[in-house]
């Protein structure tokens, strides 16, 4: 998901910015943060920011241009999502066709059907997804955990893309939910314990009751 990638790109540096004005690798610097940052590309993914320059190489002029041209290695930070990678975000926004999620610079979207394998239904009024038979709610700013399903994302300096995510597999969804779940694994008693309760509670709820006999005058 987030990486440290080194490259190595020639960069212009402009005659104006020639050293004694300023440091070459000042300048480098810049001139590559300009070029790169905030950018999108098919192979490298966004590239949040430069970290620093690792080499200039001794610059090259052409005929007919004052700049120089340096080969120059630097290190960048990157997001570049992974199909089938599993990811940890917030829930920005709920809406009826599923949530967004946030993942660092993009968002995310895990559609309603592969939020839980239970029945979901939407709330307009608190803006919440909420399981039938599990009771399980989803709102904002709830953190979950999901899996990459689908990539598409612009190039350039858009930020448009598409990133789909699942949560039904195990192990996935709101993160309290994932720890419910290992309970469940480790203390299987418990559980059978309380659905035992549940069963008799619904029994009893469910018998019919008994009429009161009238007293004879």
């Amino acid at each position: 998901m987030f990486k440290i990638i080194t490259v190595r790109d020639i960069v212009r540096i402009p005659p104006h910015r020639f050293a004694p004005r300023e440091d070459l690798e000042s300048v480098a610097l810049d001139m590559v943060r300009k070029e790169y940052e905030d950018k999108i590309t098919g192979d490298l993914g966004y590239i949040i920011t430069v970290i620093e320059i690792i080499d200039i190489g001794i610059g090259k002029l052409l005929p007919g241009d004052g700049a120089a041209f340096h080969n120059i290695t630097f290190k960048i930070l990157v997001f570049k999502p992974d199909l089938y990678e599993l990811v940890e975000g917030e829930v920005v926004e709920v809406v009826d066709f599923g949530v967004f999620i946030r993942l660092g610079p993009l968002d995310g979207l895990c559609h309603v059907s592969q939020v839980t394998d239970d029945f979901i239904t939407y709330n307009a009024k608190n803006a919440s997804l909420l399981g039938k038979e599990t009771g399980k709610l989803l709102v904002a700013s709830d953190r979950v955990r999901s899996r990459i399903v689908a990539v598409s994302i612009g190039t350039g300096g858009s930020r448009s893309g598409k990133l789909g995510l699942t949560m039904r597999q195990p192990f996935l969804g709101k993160i309290d939910w994932i720890a419910e779940e290992i309970d469940r694994n480790l203390h299987p008693e418990k559980y059978e314990k309380e659905k035992e309760e549940e069963k008799k509670k619904a029994e009893l709820k469910g018998k019919p009751k008994r009429a009161k006999k009238k007293r004879r005058r």
